[in-house]
């Protein structure tokens, strides 16, 4: 299907746009009134995701009422451990926890490979519905997390200032920590890899905890596994967000991503000198400048929209959008983007 607004995949591949194509992480979520009227008609979160098409109609809401240039699927990073073996709860206000977790050469024996159609069919069942209802309007984005990300929250069972147990177990038994790595970027490779025969156009990995490695560690037990899930996906452009990942820049841009993701803390001109010019950089704009008034989301977005300059820029948060902000003041932000970056 020929796509109406290619803006993103274009700018992506380092292509000629028109100006610089704006989405943002979490659009699809309880910024949205919308949203949250079809989140109570279920249980929860995790029911909300697994009913394919509910996830499609709250995957398109951010693109009929935000005006984005791009759609993400309504999904989580976590269905990954979930289909390995290692189910998760989602507990109101608090996010994810998991019962179980790894502790052991025995616990990392139980874990399987996805069978992505086996565990994971509502997800593609999802892209699925949701590609045929968006009906070209715009891309479609699929994501995962990193190997480390996913690591991290199976041993340390949930979200953690420190994720102390995950890194203990990185220099306690690094060989242990390679093999659940492994079997992590396998499932993840599988998962993708079907993300996109469903449809997705393009296709992100987040690793939310880049950042709490040192870069020595990051270069062994995050690195490799990004470069096999980037040599390993070849049929669409691929984005990688690492948070707060600084030291890792120049590791990051030999890697076979097209986008590099920019949280808020990062200097789009000093990563672009580090990167070089054939990559695409994402971001970066601080979501809590969200909660100012027009005129200084206005300002800011404008701000950004220089530092990175006119090429091979995709305009987006440095992290996603938190659920208490005004829907009218990210409309702001993704007006302000559009007619700033006009060429």
């Amino acid at each position: 299907m020929e796509l109406k607004n290619d803006l993103l995949l274009r700018a992506a591949k380092g292509e000629k746009v028109e100006r610089t194509p704006v989405w943002l992480m979490r659009q699809a979520g309880r910024i949205l009134p919308e949203y949250r009227k079809v989140r109570a008609s279920v249980s929860g979160f995790i029911e909300l995701a697994q009913t394919p098409e509910l996830a499609a109609e709250v995957t398109i809401q951010p693109v009929d009422i935000l005006d984005v240039d791009a759609a993400i699927i309504f999904s989580d990073i976590l269905v990954i451990p979930e289909a390995m073996g290692l189910p998760y709860e989602m507990i109101e206000k608090k996010g994810p926890r998991f019962p179980e977790t790894i502790k052991s050469k025995a616990d990392v024996d139980k874990m399987r490979v996805a069978d992505v159609e086996e565990s994971l069919s509502y997800v593609t069942k999802a892209i699925e519905i949701t590609k045929k209802e968006l009906n070209g309007r715009v891309p479609l984005i699929g994501f995962a997390g990193a190997p480390w990300t996913i690591f991290a929250y199976m041993v340390e069972g949930s979200g953690s200032k420190t994720f102390s147990k995950a890194k203990a177990m990185l220099y306690t038994d690094p060989e242990l920590s390679h093999q659940l790595l492994s079997k992590i970027t396998d499932s993840t490779i599988a998962y993708l890899k079907a993300q996109i025969s469903a449809g997705a156009d393009l296709v992100q990995v987040f690793d939310s905890w880049a950042g709490i490695l040192s870069h020595d560690q990051y270069k062994e037990f995050a690195i490799p596994y990004l470069k096999k899930i980037a040599d390993a996906i070849q049929e669409v452009p691929k984005t990688i967000f690492a948070k707060d990942a600084h030291a890792a820049f120049a590791d990051l841009s030999k890697l076979d991503y097209q986008t590099i993701g920019l949280d808020w803390t990062m200097n789009p001109r000093e990563v672009r000198k580090i990167v070089g010019s054939n990559k695409t950089l994402q971001g970066n704009l601080d979501p809590c400048v969200l909660y100012a008034d027009k005129n200084t989301i206005r300002v800011h977005t404008r701000n950004m929209l220089q530092h990175f300059g006119t090429e091979r820029h995709i305009a987006n948060l440095g992290h996603g959008v938190y659920p208490d902000i005004n829907p009218d003041h990210v409309k702001y932000f993704i007006e302000a983007v559009k007619e700033y970056s006009q060429k």
